[in-house]
């Protein structure tokens, strides 16, 4: 059976890549490790991972493109016997699609919990004047205007 796309319309040409990531990001709708996601400050962001009984050498993080994935595998303890296992020794695998321009600026494990902070940087806005090209006029005057930029907002 064939899948029916939500971008089918022709209205909506070119999305093929947004729709192969919303495709990447369902798979990954497990939910282990539980995480939230916080606004620290004016740009800033933070992701906590639960990650009780992982070290750093457990945990990987990758940032390709603009996707951010954590993984985490603790080693096999084949020595130790356990009566009653109730805290999860899987692996897994967590994925963050980051938008443009946001930057991760570090990672750190405290207590069980894998934070890591990003950064989104303030975009410059500018103001530019478009250069109109036009024919010369009846008076043979030149009837073109120049382009002017101002950048605008907190530098």
């Amino acid at each position: 059976m064939s899948r029916v796309s939500m971008f089918n319309s022709p209205l909506l040409l070119g999305f093929d890549q947004l729709e192969r990531t919303l495709d990447r990001l369902a798979k990954n709708a497990e939910g282990y490790p539980p995480y939230n996601i916080e606004k620290i400050g004016e740009n800033g962001l933070r992701i906590t991972l639960a990650v009780a009984g992982f070290t750093t050498d457990d945990l990987t993080i990758e940032l390709v493109e603009n996707q951010l994935t954590v993984r985490g595998r603790q080693a096999d303890e084949s020595g130790r016997v356990f009566l009653h296992r109730g805290i999860a020794a899987r692996q897994f695998q967590r994925a963050f699609m980051l938008a443009d321009g946001i930057e991760v600026t570090g990672a750190r494990l405290d207590n069980g919990l894998l934070a890591i902070e990003l950064a989104r940087p303030t975009p410059e806005r500018r103001v530019r004047t478009i250069r109109i090209d036009g024919a010369t006029g009846a008076d043979g005057a030149d009837n073109t205007i120049d382009i002017t930029a101002r950048r605008i907002g907190p530098r």
